[in-house]
């Protein structure tokens, strides 16, 4: 079944301070050596979708340098393409920044396209899915949109701000609403969509009319009534990146080779932009446990649970606890530093000890010097 793919970038509701000052959500450095984008490209990819749009709305430089042509994800030069279309409506931040605006900004490209389905997927979201299943299932329903949703039993304390899904028995969609952490078993609406392109664009041009304001969930979850919208359950590892503390946790959950099983397959290789640069160099007096290390860092330190991006350099005497380091970041001698996210280019020389919480980790700007 032919589908257009559409990684859409996150609303306005959602904003990681720090990090997303310097780059789009879709660009954070996940894992030490991925971007949080090559989930839904690498999974559209592995589906047979191969034409794909890409929307940003701020700061694009280092998203649109992480996925160059595309030709790393793995699609086919010839049938398929990987297409960057910016939004620039409104203000950062600003109410009339949303998904429907970016959609209809760029109409043209998406009415140039010939698929007959539609698979939209968010750019905040870490997740597998075979969207062939999708489709199929779909399909087969007869329903006129099918959502994807993942049942939590922690929705009072996570996914926070999050969409959530109110299904009948027969997994109908009743209503979409924002999570406000009233319960803890809830199905959380993984922003993906599966439906008609024609069904799309009249959605996206509805929209616009009812209010410069309205968001896709916003006009789906006013026509649950009109439409036969149906839930579709994943399964698996899922994660949000909603605010720094999701970050974290999403990075730190990984280092569990257990929980990394049930992301990372095989049969379903999640595909990034790969640089050439000399395997992790470990010193005398080094000590690492239960990290995830990538490649190209010097370690002279100690190192544990803790995710250590490109190129890092960890001196003598250091420690490193609970943190994330994106790359080439350097974490100077005797420094010993607890429960931090720690930016690209930034080096913690002077202060000696820094110790945050790890219900509220601390974060160090990018390039900083501390």
């Amino acid at each position: 079944m032919k589908a257009l793919g559409i990684v859409n970038f996150s609303g306005h509701h959602i904003y990681v301070n720090g990090l997303e000052d310097y780059r789009p959500i879709g660009a954070f450095s996940f894992l030490g050596r991925y971007r949080a984008i090559d989930f839904p490209i690498s999974n559209l990819s592995n589906s047979g979708i191969e034409r794909i749009q890409v929307y940003i709305n701020k700061k694009p430089r280092s998203l649109a340098e992480h996925l160059g042509t595309g030709r790393h994800y793995n699609i086919n030069s010839k049938r398929g393409r990987l297409h960057l279309l910016f939004s620039e409506n409104g203000t950062e931040n600003s109410l009339y920044d949303t998904d429907i605006s970016a959609y209809m900004e760029n109409m043209e490209c998406i009415e140039a396209e010939s698929a007959p389905y539609v698979v939209i997927a968010p750019s905040y979201m870490i997740y597998t899915q075979d969207f062939r299943e999708v489709l199929k299932t779909h399909a087969e329903s007869g329903a006129d949109i099918s959502l994807l949703y993942h049942s939590v039993d922690n929705a009072r304390e996570s996914f926070l701000n999050c969409d959530l899904l109110n299904l009948n028995k027969q997994k109908g969609v009743q209503s979409i609403e924002k999570n406000r952490g009233t319960a803890k078993n809830r199905n959380v609406f993984m922003d993906t969509y599966v439906m008609k392109r024609e069904l799309f664009i009249d959605l996206v041009k509805k929209a616009r009319k009812l209010s410069s304001m309205f968001t896709l969930p916003q006009i789906v979850n006013a026509l649950c009534e009109e439409l036969d919208i149906r839930g579709i359950s994943h399964r698996g590892y899922f994660a949000t990146v909603t605010d720094l503390k999701s970050y974290y946790d999403a990075n730190l959950s990984l280092i569990d080779y257990k929980d990394a099983q049930t992301l990372f397959k095989e049969d379903w290789p999640i595909y990034t932009r790969t640089n050439d640069s000399c395997p992790t160099q470990y010193f005398n007096g080094s000590d690492v446990k239960k990290s995830v290390v990538s490649n190209g860092c010097l370690i002279g330190g100690i190192v544990e649970n803790s995710v250590i991006g490109r190129g890092c350099t960890i001196k003598d005497g250091a420690i490193v606890k609970n943190c994330v380091i994106l790359p080439d970041t350097v974490i100077g001698k005797d420094v010993h530093i607890e429960n931090q996210v720690v930016d690209k280019h930034a080096r913690v020389l002077h202060v000696k000890e820094l110790i945050g919480n790890p219900q509220q980790p601390g974060y160090i700007k990018r390039n900083d010097i501390v």
